[in-house]
């Protein structure tokens, strides 16, 4: 299967109309590299998102990544959640 660009995992997210459960997904797939390079920042945004919009199962992943995470890490991620929330 070919990796996923990055245009494509926000055309997979739907906008303002992503689901929890599809923004759940998102941060998955990038926790454990499944379909794109594994990167936490990236999984860190989308369970942040996902946990914004209910999940919380995204919460629990999100607090558990964040172990795993530096601050300025965890800052990039929690930037890119906000940015993407203001723009959907």
């Amino acid at each position: 299967m070919a990796r996923l660009e990055l245009n494509s995992t926000d055309q997979m997210a739907g906008g303002a109309g992503a689901t929890s459960d599809v923004l759940y997904e998102l941060g998955v797939m990038y926790a454990v590299g499944r379909d794109v390079k594994q990167n936490l920042i990236e999984a860190h945004k989308w369970f942040n998102i996902a946990a914004f919009r209910g999940s919380e199962s995204a919460a629990r992943y999100r607090r558990e990544l964040a172990f795993e995470m530096s601050m300025s890490d965890i800052a990039a991620a929690q930037r890119e959640a906000r940015e993407w929330i203001s723009l959907h």
